[in-house]
């Protein structure tokens, strides 16, 4: 991995508050006044920059997390909206046209399989649904009506991870974009410098870690970003997914300590991940050897920050899976719940929840079986405290372990 060192990046910001303030000030308004006529006709024109013109548009709290999330991610500009699916939403149809095809990946998540798969078909783009860690897979499926290549850097649920670099080769082989969803490993890794077009992130998740807002962002060229909210056929313009300056605001803050909790979520998730393992249970984590890409793991991340605060557990029955998920809620390991990234820890079979909009037969082929539990580990501060926990957790539905 190069010097390039995202945390750096995000700590060196500074946008100062409108009366001297350390955080910036919330611009609480849904429009902006103009002093001469002629300004906003060419703000709408686009002949004027740095005016603000409605919220729609754009406006200073959301230009702030922008510039951050642009810095995060390495690439010339960015723009935040009002949750993940809307970034990876605006992003395909602001790329693909009536006619065009994806390939995607086939482990993603759910919500976003569901629009490749069901919603925008109906706009005439259709998907092409392979094991991007096969990249003669990617290949086979590529033809000339390809406009975008699309993954998950870790994969929803079964944590798989794709090489990006070679994966951006192909595509600019075939002259398509590559489209890279980074939700589950800000600082981790950095699609945009291993050859990513566009990096979308649903924000909601670790980089706010708060589980208290829905928010997403999408970070790519300048050129890029600038056609998203072009107020004649921009997607983000046009269907208007704007987040609240307020909500903005707090997940701006929130990433100035992006850098401890993940690093924190990822020591935490490797030592259960091993001490679950030698107990005999069936575990996937990038950062154990077992994992088929942990040498590629080692190569694509940045080694401040581990391997991710998400790991999953094969239970291999469903009742099995609610059992354990259930005793774990009792004994206060964590919450039932769907999302991730929280200070606290959170967990979900994904098969009954969040990638229950994939077919049963595709999700047993990918090994998504319904006994499987996803755990996003949270900020515990005595990991062996919360293993202790867990373990009693298991005997209650395998007294004989």
């Amino acid at each position: 991995m190069s010097d390039f060192n995202p945390a750096d990046r995000i700590q060196d910001l500074q946008f100062f508050g409108e009366f001297g303030g350390v955080n910036p000030s919330i611009t609480d308004s849904s429009t902006y006044t103009f002093l001469h006529a002629k300004t906003m006709a060419d703000v709408f024109e686009g002949k004027v920059e740095g005016c603000y013109l409605y919220s729609r548009h754009w406006n200073p709290t959301n230009h702030y997390l922008s510039q951050s999330m642009a810095n995060l991610e390495g690439t010339e500009s960015a723009l935040v909206c009002s949750s993940g699916m809307a970034a990876i939403s605006s992003t395909l149809l602001q790329i693909c046209s009536s006619g065009d095809e994806i390939v995607s990946s086939r482990t993603i998540y759910g919500g976003s399989y569901a629009l490749m798969k069901n919603f925008i078909p109906k706009f005439g783009i259709t998907t092409k649904f392979v094991n991007t860690t096969d990249l003669t897979q990617v290949k086979s499926a590529i033809n000339e009506r390809t406009k975008l290549i699309y993954c998950e850097t870790i994969s929803n649920p079964m944590l798989e991870i794709t090489n990006i670099r070679e994966l951006s080769k192909i595509a600019k082989e075939n002259n398509c974009l590559l489209v890279v969803d980074n939700t589950f490993s800000p600082l981790i890794f950095t699609p945009a410098k291993e050859g990513a077009d566009v990096v979308v992130h649903s924000l909601t998740k670790f980089i706010n870690g708060m589980s208290d807002c829905v928010a997403g962002a999408i970070c790519a060229s300048t050129d890029f970003i600038n056609s998203l909210y072009d107020v004649n056929n921009g997607s983000t313009m046009l269907l208007g997914p704007v987040l609240d300056s307020i909500r903005s605001s707090s997940i701006l803050k929130n990433m100035k300590t992006l850098h401890i909790r993940i690093q924190q979520h990822s020591r935490n998730a490797l030592s259960l991940s091993q001490k679950l393992q030698a107990d005999g249970y069936r575990i996937i984590y990038p950062g154990l050897e077992s994992h088929p890409q942990n040498e590629l793991m080692d190569k694509m991340a940045h080694k401040n920050y581990g391997s991710g605060g998400i790991f999953v557990i094969d239970l291999k029955e469903k009742d099995s899976a609610n059992e354990f998920m259930e005793a774990m809620q009792k004994a206060n390991v964590g919450y039932l719940a769907v999302s991730l990234g929280s200070y606290k820890t959170l967990f979900s079979s994904p098969g009954g929840s969040t990638s229950s909009e994939i077919p049963e037969d595709e999700r047993m082929q990918m090994g998504l079986t319904d006994g499987l539990v996803r755990i996003s580990i949270g900020l515990d501060d005595d990991i062996e405290r919360t293993y202790q926990k867990m373990s009693k957790c298991f005997k209650k539905i395998w007294p004989q372990v």
